[in-house]
């Protein structure tokens, strides 16, 4: 529920994916984006989530005398342009995505933007403009998202063709037989109006981006996903420790942004019938079916991002 509302001049800084041999990248998703706000508050909010799908519920309330009417965005991770590796299905998430305020779905604007960074300790720049006058369409710029080109060749020479100044600055810190990475950015946007002391219901929902490996190393993995000792040993007795398994990431935290903690939220994870689950979660799990996990909070203030990992045993 990456929760901001906010201009684009704001940059949103996600977590970037990583690759390892026999393994798929994996991002963090949220939902609705809003800045915080003393007017508009989240009265609950309905959170499931699977490898197939997350769809969330929400119900807002405006606490105010007066409509207010304020740009939401809804920002996807940036995803790097390469292909060296498979990566989860990311054009599956855009062709999923919708979005439904008051029992209507709408469609929202779609903005893509481009970023280049040398490595993890350099700078993340904001090119999209830049990107722009080189010429690149959107649908060039989108690349990384929906791969119709896999000539990462043809970017480069296309970057270093162009003579716009502040490219050539960028490209200045690069050498000649260098690789360029560029990364893009989906943000999704749309006007919407909270009516004066109303309630005001958004849906949305879409297909996540799942990752990976065909091996786990429990070790390795345990503090990103809490794996406790009856995980564990529901692993041994399966014989599955270093079983094949998929994982996903949820942007929680930023549900902090609104008026005051929400009211009442629920989460529920479903996993596969051959499949165990872990996740990190400070409260009690309840098993609601063979295979959904449900958990509750009331006045919830999310302090920490939800990673899954679901670990085939079968």
């Amino acid at each position: 529920m990456k929760n901001i509302l906010l201009a684009f001049s704001f940059l949103i800084q996600i977590p970037s994916y990583s690759l390892a041999n026999d393994s798929t990248g994996y991002v963090g998703t949220g939902g609705v984006a809003y800045l915080k706000n003393s007017q508009i508050a989240m009265q609950s909010e309905d959170l499931f989530i699977s490898k197939k799908l997350i769809k969330v519920d929400y119900l807002y309330k405006n606490l105010s005398t007066k409509d207010v009417t304020e740009t939401i965005l809804f920002p996807l991770p940036r995803i790097d342009n390469f292909f060296e590796a498979d990566f989860a299905h990311t054009e599956q998430l855009l062709n999923s995505f919708k979005i439904n305020v008051d029992g209507k779905n709408i469609k929202p604007e779609m903005h893509v933007r481009t970023f280049i960074q040398k490595d993890e300790k350099s700078p993340l720049i904001d090119a999209t403009d830049v990107f722009k006058q080189c010429g690149f369409t959107e649908t060039e710029m989108l690349n990384p998202w929906v791969r119709n080109n896999d000539n990462s060749a043809y970017y480069v020479n296309k970057l270093r063709q162009c003579k716009q100044p502040k490219m050539q600055k960028i490209l200045a810190d690069f050498k000649q037989d260098d690789e360029i990475p560029w990364s893009a950015q989906v943000v999704y946007s749309w006007k919407q109006t909270f009516k004066a002391n109303g309630l005001t219901k958004i849906q949305h929902q879409y297909r996540p981006l799942v990752g990976g490996s065909v091996a786990l190393y429990p070790d390795e993995y345990n503090q990103n996903f809490c794996m406790d000792t009856q995980f564990k040993q529901g692993l041994k007795k399966a014989r599955a420790e270093h079983s094949p398994f998929n994982a996903l990431s949820y942007i929680l935290t930023t549900g902090a942004n609104w008026a005051k903690p929400i009211e009442n939220f629920k989460l529920t994870i479903e996993r596969d019938k051959n499949e165990l689950v872990s996740f990190c979660w400070n409260g009690k799990v309840e098993k609601i079916s063979p295979t959904q996990f449900q958990m509750t909070k009331r006045n919830f203030v999310p302090k920490q991002d939800l990673d899954i990992i679901f670990v085939r045993v079968k």
